[in-house]
């Protein structure tokens, strides 16, 4: 008996992962593909190692889904710490700048709330030295790495909420619990420098939890010890394009010419949307262009 006939292909679909501290993106991806026994699986968008929380992977053919969904709002719940900027903007790198006990002191509440509503809304933002952003064809942390120096420009970024929950002062540091949302590609570690560098004491991340990421949320998420207990998809394909796309219904001989790759006449539904035929099931996802819905990808299996 061959292996594929002894351990059949798990259905198509997302599984919404609640990441553990201290793995990759990368790693959960590997762990999921043995609990799911299939290698296709990928990941939406990634999460540093430090940081926990949702974390989005397409499964099967559902892996099709994955560079065409809306991801661009996040949000996360974290800490700031003030008084230390590090060489990475989170705990895990090296002190490179340590303010005295009476520079921290003197940081009063109202203007650590002032330089956040700075730090809100439409703004520029130099991503960490340490991230995923390429250079000449190499990413900035692999640099970092190899000892080059990484001089990132400056790119527009949205924050939409940086809304303070608690503040703790020691001697020597302020910590800071904090809610923020933002657009893709805006990285709290350098939101936490910037904070720190306007308040002339440094800061640095020490601790981030995803809890959203476009619309799947940390209550759909499950952790790896309950997947593996109990595997199963937390959206079946086709209610993955569901939650994720604005939907378009179509009739039978629609549905037949979808199944056939052919062009339907325009829905004016902006961005990409899920095409679902009379049964439910979802057959591709669309996008509508000089006059007709261009099939993005088809979903229905070959």
């Amino acid at each position: 008996m061959s292996r594929r006939s002894a351990h059949p292909a798990p259905p198509p679909g997302l599984q919404v992962v609640d990441k553990p501290g201290g793995m990759t993106s990368h790693d959960v991806v590997a762990k999921v593909r043995r609990i799911m026994g299939t290698r296709k699986v990928g990941h939406a968008g990634t999460l540093d190692p430090m940081a926990t929380g949702v974390l989005v992977l397409g499964i099967e053919r559902a892996t099709k889904l994955l560079g065409h969904l809306a991801l661009d709002s996040k949000a996360y719940l974290g800490t700031i710490r003030l008084g230390a900027a590090t060489s990475t903007d989170d705990v895990q790198g090296e002190a490179i700048l340590t303010a005295s006990a009476e520079q921290v002191a003197a940081v009063d509440s109202g203007t650590i709330a002032r330089e956040i509503a700075a730090l809100t809304g439409e703004i520029e933002q130099v991503p960490s030295a340490v991230s995923a952003v390429k250079v000449a064809g190499k990413r900035a942390y692999a640099l970092v790495r190899e000892g080059e120096p990484v001089d990132l420009p400056a790119r527009p970024v949205r924050v939409e909420r940086f809304d303070l929950l608690d503040e703790r002062r020691e001697a020597g540091t302020i910590e800071l619990d904090v809610l923020i949302e933002c657009s893709s590609g805006t990285y709290v570690r350098a939101l936490a420098r910037d904070l720190g560098q306007r308040l002339g004491v440094g800061g640095h991340l020490v601790a981030l939890r995803r809890t959203r990421v476009g619309p799947f949320e940390l209550a759909a998420a499950r952790t790896l010890d309950q997947l593996a207990e109990q595997p199963g998809l937390t959206f079946d394909l086709d209610s993955a394009v569901a939650a994720a796309f604005t939907r378009r219904d179509v009739s039978t001989a629609e549905a037949t010419a979808v199944s056939h790759g052919q062009r339907l006449p325009a829905a004016g539904i902006p961005g990409i949307y899920g095409v679902f035929g009379p049964d439910g099931r979802a057959l591709a996802l669309a996008r509508d262009a000089e006059g007709v819905a261009k099939l993005v990808v088809v979903l229905a299996p070959s």
